[in-house]
């Protein structure tokens, strides 16, 4: 009898703990709206270009299969390009499709302002015929620290493949 009673117990345990440490689909417990800004370099702009291409294009099918861009890109609050950023989003994407426009993103933001410290890491694929596509939050150190969540992309403005702003909508259901 005192085996059930203990082992009830320690499963009660296990289920509140659990309900206590389950994450909320409903309520992101922090929200933050910024806007990535992607100038590729062309040639010329040495000054101003924020990305630039690795590999080209294999030349399999029309969509740039291949191509790799690294970049280290201005985020901010706002949708203007000049205005003070809020971090810098460091990393790659690659074009993996030959039918159509996708790309697969990987990179961290790296925070330094007023508002926030340290780094947030973001990757997935980036479906850009889409309206709006949704890429992981995978981890975070500082005021992000083990963030996990779901950062929602929108195209806010393209301008050929010399430069394109992404408004990133994320929310994240795991705060420190």
């Amino acid at each position: 009898m005192i085996y059930l009673f203990i082992l009830f117990i320690s499963l009660s345990s296990c289920t509140v703990a659990h309900q206590q440490n389950s994450i909320s689909r409903n309520e992101p417990c922090k929200r933050v709206v910024l806007y990535y800004h992607d100038i590729l370099f062309g040639g010329n702009d040495t000054a101003n270009a924020t990305s630039a291409r690795a590999t080209n294009g294999t030349g399999l099918g029309k969509f740039v299969l291949g191509m790799l861009v690294v970049f280290d890109d201005p985020i901010t609050k706002d949708q203007h390009l000049h205005s003070t950023p809020v971090a810098r989003a460091q990393g790659f994407y690659f074009y993996d499709m030959k039918t159509t426009y996708n790309a697969w993103f990987t990179y961290t933001l790296v925070f330094n302002s007023t508002e926030y410290k340290g780094t947030m890491n973001i990757m997935g694929a980036d479906m850009m015929m889409e309206k709006t596509r949704d890429l992981s939050v995978v981890g975070g150190t500082g005021d992000f620290f083990m963030a996990r969540g779901i950062a929602t992309f929108q195209t806010d403005e393209v301008e050929g493949f010399k430069y394109f702003r992404l408004k990133m909508d994320i929310k994240l259901y795991e705060c420190s």
